[in-house]
């Protein structure tokens, strides 16, 4: 089965220049002076002619001294409007990647959780980083610089022409062989660095995930195994690139032949005309002036090829429409909660295919502790973010103080929903910036209050630093309790009205455990408060406590009323009595 030829795409490529519109005083420069490099390209081969053949030859060496140093002074102008140039398309390709960067990063942030649970991290990080770097390359090494080549090729052939028709003829006879070579060599250079891309971006996803997850490769002593998958992703990197290599080992040489074959027709054309010296020498040096752009041309037009592709992948990022929609703001736009929750017939699948909640019902009233238990997989994280919107309701609605979560904006309904998790993400930074997220209008005197509150103060004064002290990416120089206590305090110092607590006392020991308990005892004080254990002694005080199994609410009603039922929570607590 042949393979469809891959079409330029316009629409797409106009949409990367539209991201230039911004700076396009910076856009028309660079195109000036693209046209001046070209204009003042042949003007030194051309005095270099009229010096040989005139002033040389007439021995008028002031003439010639005088048109030395013009030459001179050409140079530095040339040498000046190329460095401003290079300057200037550099310049607009980072403030070009710099906006899509910044489009992306806004995008990723509000993507909905389903797109991560699909998409590798390494996946992500290589659109935000190395794909839009190849965009880069489309304004700094790519449309306009070919522009300046292309202008300057067609000003040098018709000076050529002014010149001699038949030198330029007779020079440009060999020109097909070089726009053969420069064809394949431009399809083969595409082919492998379509193949360097698609191996960079599993070199980052391998990596990413893998360093993520060294403790469990090194605990199962799996290091061989991974390491010769690595090698083997590293290597398909390699082979690309050499194919790249072996395609620029072969053109280069190959442009450098044609050169001295034009040269040497042309210098065989010269001797039968004749003509004289100086012509030959503007022509060898306006044909050097030809071959120079032409080495580097069909590069310049891969890089945008690969350009375009790496775009296709970003703009793919920046059209996904599963994010997170937040509510406009106007006068009825509630901006406070009291805490009531309901959750009406609620069902929910991270696939179609496989539902997790079915049918779920329920009220916490204000003010509430509400305790939710069940096997795993019975869908109670899965509550918690539906709660906070992080996912979207299959079917079914859920209001806070009989308003839909919908109408909430985002950040008013996460603001008064404070939630510590069982998997504890700490960032690479200060404990205080851990605790506060950077939120300068949050004083250190409430910072270190939280943290007494929480019983970790007296552990932070300990450390190197204090509360200066860096922690590495999550949290790794401390315990499991530790960090679990800090990610407690980070709630606490948001003081939300409804406190989530999914398995928050799972990972600690018993002494950590009971200075959480005695915080939540105070925390949960007129605040409505819901619970994911899996300790079950830890939410015996709850007011109303529901049981689910397989995403359906089998039993609600407090501790005393569940195990007077003997029902499935009965069973629940008489197991784990058993195990302990």
């Amino acid at each position: 089965m042949s393979k469809t030829k891959k079409v330029f795409n316009t629409s797409l490529f106009l949409r990367v220049l539209s991201y230039a519109k911004p700076y396009n005083k910076k856009l028309y420069t660079a195109i000036v002076l693209a046209i001046c490099i070209a204009l003042i390209t042949p003007i030194r081969p051309v005095l270099i002619q009229q010096t040989i053949d005139k002033y040389i030859t007439l021995n008028w060496q002031n003439t010639v001294i005088l048109i030395t140093i013009l030459q001179i002074g050409i140079l530095c102008v040339e040498t000046v409007i190329r460095f401003y140039f290079t300057y200037i398309t550099s310049w607009l390709g980072q403030h070009v990647i710099k906006d899509i960067r910044v489009q992306v990063y806004h995008k990723v942030l509000h993507l909905n959780l389903r797109q991560y649970d699909a998409t590798p991290i390494g996946t992500l990080t290589t659109r935000t980083i190395n794909d839009i770097e190849a965009i880069n390359d489309i304004f700094a090494d790519g449309i306009i610089p070919i522009i300046a080549d292309l202008l300057s090729i067609i000003i040098v052939i018709i000076i050529m022409c002014t010149f001699s028709w038949q030198l330029t003829l007779a020079a440009l006879l060999p020109f097909p062989i070089i726009m053969i070579a420069t064809y394949y060599f431009k399809e083969s250079v595409n082919k492998s660095f379509g193949k360097v891309r698609n191996a960079v971006a599993n070199l980052n996803s391998f990596v990413q995930e893998h360093i993520g997850g060294m403790q469990v490769i090194q605990a199962f002593a799996a290091e061989s195994k991974e390491y010769n998958k690595f090698v083997a992703i590293n290597t398909t990197h390699k082979n690309a690139n050499i194919k790249a290599i072996l395609a620029y080992s072969i053109f280069f040489p190959i442009v450098e032949i044609v050169l001295a074959l034009s040269i040497a027709l042309m210098v065989w054309k010269g001797a039968a005309i004749p003509v004289s010296g100086g012509i030959i020498v503007l022509f060898i040096l306006l044909l050097n002036s030809i071959f120079r752009p032409l080495r580097v041309i069909a590069d310049k037009f891969n890089v945008i090829q690969m350009g375009m592709v790496a775009s296709e992948r970003v703009f793919a990022v920046l059209d996904n429409t599963d994010t997170t929609s937040d509510t406009a703001v106007s006068h009825t736009t509630p901006t406070t909660i009291q805490g009531k929750v309901h959750f009406e017939q609620v069902a929910f699948g991270y696939s179609a295919a496989v539902p997790v909640l079915r049918n779920v019902t329920f009220t916490i009233p204000q003010g509430h502790t509400v305790a939710i238990v069940g096997a795993t997989g019975s869908g109670k994280t899965t509550i918690i973010s539906l709660l906070n919107r992080l996912y979207t309701v299959t079917s079914g609605s859920i209001t806070i103080d009989d308003v839909s979560i919908n109408a909430y904006p985002i950040a008013v309904l996460r603001k008064h929903i404070g939630i510590v998790l069982q998997d504890v993400y700490l960032f690479n930074d200060t404990i205080y910036n851990n605790l506060t997220l950077h939120n300068t209008a949050i004083p250190k005197e409430q910072v270190i209050a939280a943290a007494k509150l929480i019983g970790i103060h007296d552990f932070i004064m300990q450390l190197p630093s204090n509360y200066g002290y860096t922690v590495m990416e999550r949290g790794a120089t401390l315990s499991v309790g530790q960090r679990q206590l800090l990610c407690f305090a980070r709630v606490l110092l948001y003081n939300p009205t409804i406190l989530v607590l999914d398995e928050a006392t799972s990972s600690v020991d018993t002494q950590s455990e009971q200075l959480i308990q005695h915080a939540i005892d105070a925390l949960i004080q007129d605040r409505t408060a819901i619970i994911i254990a899996h300790r079950l002694s830890t939410i015996q005080k709850a007011d109303t406590i529901i049981v689910l199994d397989q995403g359906k609410v089998v039993e609600m009603g407090n501790h005393t009323q569940l195990m007077q039922s003997g029902g499935a929570y009965a069973k629940l607590i008489h197991m784990q009595a058993v195990v302990s």
